[in-house]
């Protein structure tokens, strides 16, 4: 069984390669957008400043994704295709975004407490998401 620790191990070096940089954001965008994600909540799930964000919206951003950044990326991936593999339908992409009884969540929306905990919480969201799969 995947530990949120294991997860969370720094298994990713900083990108400053151009071209990966912009794969990267692009995915980043690409799940918050189908999660309907604003542009707050967009640029507070990546921890950037809304500025970085809207300049990653416009696939402007000439900058380079240290460890934090490469993390949640890969985590953010791995939630979107996570949930495109278990769920057929609307909660693909609306799950995020609805309030959820069950633990961890607590009345909370999943992207409400990824936001609120960081690589921890959104490590805690990935894992939920492959139990729910069978995957762990």
């Amino acid at each position: 069984m995947t530990s949120v620790q294991e997860l969370m191990r720094p298994q990713v070096a900083p990108i400053a390669d151009r071209e990966q940089v912009s794969v990267i954001v692009k995915a980043v965008v690409r799940a918050a957008q189908h999660w309907d994600l604003s542009g707050q909540e967009g640029a507070a799930l990546f921890d950037v400043p809304q500025a970085t964000w809207d300049r990653m919206k416009q696939d402007a951003f000439k900058g380079r994704l240290d460890r934090d950044k490469v993390t949640r990326a890969s985590l953010i991936i791995g939630i979107f295709k996570g949930l495109r593999l278990l769920f057929n339908g609307p909660l693909t992409t609306e799950w995020p975004t609805l309030a959820n009884k069950g633990a961890p969540y607590n009345g909370r929306r999943p992207v409400d407490m990824m936001i609120a905990g960081g690589i921890p919480a959104m490590a805690a969201v990935r894992q939920h998401i492959d139990a729910l799969r069978g995957g762990l």
